[in-house]
């Protein structure tokens, strides 16, 4: 045994459990005045929402709630989701934020298998989750009403409490305790699910920890942040910016509604300093007219994941004065894991070249311990020439605990010891990763491979296109052609040879789409493109999504 290892084992004063509720706390005591919330008119300061947070707690725990249930809420970007994400996990309990946009059929399904005791529901969800609830098989689920005042639509209380009074009937010295195990699980959230069941994915305490610091890292943020909530809180627990808010004593502006006009009136009124989105939302607002954009604050930080984000946008929030970072993860790596750190020489490029560079997905963060492309046969690492492509995978503290219920696929995903993420992409000589495609969007159209990133982002280059998803169409002699779905900018007009002329600018020829359809894209509620609903549109051999 080494002289290091004698007398020197762990103890209750020099190793505990890491979790990110000790920022609430921090912050509650270096900052108790400091705003914390701001809700339309309504404001609340950091001490106020800890204390209530405690009271969430302490109900749940009256209710015998407590390590290893999941708690279910379906709310928009309001306070209580905010406080949602500490008092729940304060308990012991595991937050489970369903995604608001799904049917109840859906949301029965993730009550079912995440075994919901307690679910928490905003009245613009009541009808969804009350048909949801009659549809799953749990029984004896408490149902607790949030009454939202900036909620004008006429949905009705469904369950036994309001929110307000089950926090009175907690105790606000209710002693709350953290995890013995940092390892213990926070956070529940489902994929998207296209076809069949969505997965489960479980987070631990220190996953979402240094998924935040990391977020703090990479962000270089600093104290006090104003941060608008333009992102979904329920997609990846927001990208852990629940507790980098809470870490950093800043102010969370809540949105219930996402729009051009919402986004900008919130960042003239309140001064916001970052944001986090999609890159369709980041569209909205490039697109937006010139009479909403004016008296928006400058230097905004904006940071965009969720797709490869086109060039054309990159310049276009350029342009705007914002400060775009470009990150990249999945839902199995608390959001996103991985970003394009910029150097101070790409000032000097032209901003066209500039925006191609910022496109890439870039590096690992901080306390991700790595992301590379590997060959997933041989487990190699494909060279850094910018042509070999492979599949990026991760390892590290900000991977989930795996696949709830679901041993099987999470074992796959693991295999090798990394994270599969089915994300092909190349390493260039830089060591900066590009994603090519997915590996279910590439399109083999006589031998060849082409990426439909690729073409989209030639796409995005016409003025007149305001979204744009390429996906493959059956064709007798090549097996697959491009076929091209484009959103079209109010007061544009452009045809389909048009389209086509300005591709064939850009392209090789067998890159060029054959088919284009003008029309409304369908989006997930995060703002994804759904390319499964194209492909079945274009009836694809790939329409199937798994």
């Amino acid at each position: 045994m080494s002289m290091y290892e004698q007398g020197l084992g762990q103890n209750a004063a020099n190793h505990t459990p890491m979790s990110p509720l000790s920022f609430i706390e921090r912050a509650a005591k270096v900052y108790p005045r400091r705003l914390a919330i701001v809700h339309g008119s309504f404001r609340q300061d950091w001490l106020t929402t800890y204390q209530r947070c405690i009271r969430l707690a302490s109900a749940l725990h009256l209710k015998g709630i407590g390590k290893g249930d999941t708690v279910a809420v379906m709310l928009p970007n309001t306070p209580p989701m905010v406080e949602a994400h500490f008092g729940i996990p304060m308990s012991g309990a595991v937050l489970n934020a369903l995604n608001t946009r799904l049917d109840p059929e859906a949301i029965a399904f993730m009550l079912e298998h995440g075994e919901a005791k307690v679910v928490i529901v905003d009245p613009e969800f009541s009808q969804t989750m009350k048909k949801a609830l009659e549809i799953s098989k749990i029984k004896d689920v408490l149902v607790i009403d949030i009454s939202d005042p900036l909620y004008t639509g006429d949905g009705q209380a469904i369950g036994a409490l309001g929110y307000e009074a089950f926090l009175q009937s907690g105790d606000p010295d209710y002693v709350w305790q953290y995890p013995k195990d940092e390892w213990d699980s926070i956070c529940l959230n489902y994929t998207s699910g296209t076809t069949g069941n969505p997965k489960g994915v479980v987070y631990h305490h220190r996953g979402a920890m240094t998924g935040a610091i990391s977020n703090i890292l990479e962000w270089d943020m600093p104290k006090h942040p104003i941060y608008l909530w333009t992102l979904p809180m329920f997609h990846c627990n927001g990208w852990t910016f629940p507790w980098v808010i809470a870490a950093r004593a800043g102010v969370n502006v809540c949105l219930r509604k996402v729009d051009a006009v919402n986004i900008f009136s919130a960042m003239k009124e309140h001064g916001v300093t970052h944001y986090c989105a999609a890159p369709i939302v980041h569209g909205l607002l490039v697109n937006a007219s010139s009479e909403l954009k004016q008296g928006v604050p400058k230097g905004v930080k904006a940071m965009v994941a969720g797709a490869a984000p086109p060039a054309a946008m990159i310049e276009g929030m350029e342009t705007m004065g914002f400060d775009l970072l470009h990150v990249y993860g999945l839902t199995e790596i608390y959001g996103p894991a991985a970003v394009c750190v910029k150097h101070e020489e790409w000032d000097l490029l032209d901003i066209g070249e500039r925006a191609n560079l910022n496109a890439r997905q870039g590096v690992s963060y901080h306390l991700e311990q790595a992301m590379t492309v590997m060959d997933p046969e041989t487990m190699k690492e494909v060279p850094a020439d910018g042509v070999t492509m492979g599949e990026i995978m991760f390892r590290g503290n900000m991977t989930m605990k795996g696949y709830l219920k679901n041993e099987k696929t999470t074992n796959e995903t693991f295999a090798g010891g990394w994270f599969h993420t089915g994300d092909l992409a190349v390493i260039h000589p830089d060591g900066y990763v590009k994603i090519k495609d997915r590996s279910k969007d590439i399109i083999i159209s006589g031998g060849e491979n082409i990426s439909s990133i690729e073409v989209e982002d030639v796409l995005y280059r016409h003025p007149a296109v305001m979204a744009a998803a390429v996906v493959a169409k059956p064709d007798p002699k090549w097996g697959e052609t491009p076929c091209a779905f484009l959103e079209i900018k109010e007061g544009s007009q452009v045809t389909e040879a048009q389209i086509i002329e300005h591709c064939k600018l850009h392209l090789a020829g067998f890159k060029v789409p054959r088919t284009i359809v003008f029309g409304d894209l369908p989006k997930t509620s995060t703002g994804k493109i759904q390319k499964f609903e194209l492909r079945k549109r274009a009836d694809s051999a790939k329409a199937i999504d798994v």
